[in-house]
């Protein structure tokens, strides 16, 4: 049997799905929940921690070790992030609300308050934290207005036990299991 679930026999190669703009598109998408990450490292040019905030990361591969985290282009913090040598990917408990807050703010002193120790290389990581990955970029891959960056995985470790920091439907909640 061919179609959908709702029984209709049309499919995406059809033609069928139309009226795909940003707003329905994002609409969309945020029935889907996803964990909160910080992606954080030292700004070579500033010898400061700088970081972002970003909801779309995943693990990739066991052999090599590897992970991705989707960057916009519009991004003025990932150019800084991107020279450093190591990088640490964190992953936010349900208490970090005002981090990521922080991270995802255009400008300023994205570490201003955030208390943070050195991973085996030196990157940034965040105090309160549930658990960190150290990599480094391995890939870029341009994908509509994102940057895909693929980064192979040194050192990780867990922090903290603790629910994570979840983004769904725009806002930010916890997981009620």
């Amino acid at each position: 049997m061919h179609g959908s679930p709702n029984g209709s026999s049309a499919s995406p190669a059809d033609g069928a799905v139309t009226g795909v703009d940003s707003a329905r598109f994002r609409s969309v998408l945020s029935r889907f929940a996803t964990g909160v990450v910080a992606i954080t490292g030292i700004d070579a040019e500033a010898g400061r921690p700088t970081g972002l905030a970003a909801n779309s990361f995943t693990s990739v591969s066991l052999d090599p070790p590897l992970v991705a985290f989707c960057v916009a282009h519009t991004s003025t913090t990932w150019p800084r992030l991107r020279s450093a040598p190591r990088l640490c990917v964190n992953i936010l408990g349900e208490g970090q609300l005002d981090v990521c807050r922080q991270l995802a703010a255009k400008g300023g002193d994205k570490f201003a308050g955030i208390g943070w120790s050195a991973s085996p290389s030196g990157g940034p990581v965040i105090d309160g934290a549930l658990a960190w990955i150290e990599c480094s970029v391995e890939d870029q891959h341009v994908a509509g207005d994102h940057m895909i960056v693929v980064a192979r995985v040194h050192h990780l470790d867990k922090l903290h036990d603790g629910e994570p920091l979840l983004f769904y439907n725009g806002g930010y909640g916890r997981f009620d299991g």
